[in-house]
């Protein structure tokens, strides 16, 4: 019998992606091995899908800070009020 290696590809950006995953509830993280870039899902309601991208964790962040600001200006005012909290 052979030994078969695991071979874990993009191990350190893999790891960062489920960081930020952890720590950002409402959206979901992911790193794509094929395009060697990270992803934000957006998981709360909205009219379209909102997705993100950027080639860093941190520029993630703030394309997903910047989504965020978008979808609570166009919410009603009501609505925005209960997202805050």
């Amino acid at each position: 019998m052979t030994a078969v290696y695991r071979r874990v590809w993009d191990g350190p950006a893999r790891a960062e992606a489920e960081v930020l995953n952890q720590a950002c509830s409402g959206w979901a993280v992911l790193y794509s091995l094929s395009k060697r870039r990270f992803f934000g899902l957006c998981a709360w309601p909205s009219p379209q899908a909102v997705i993100v991208s950027d080639d860093t964790v941190e520029g993630l962040e703030q394309r997903m800070r910047e989504a965020e600001t978008l979808l609570i200006l166009r919410m009603p005012f009501s609505e925005s009020l209960g997202r805050a909290a």
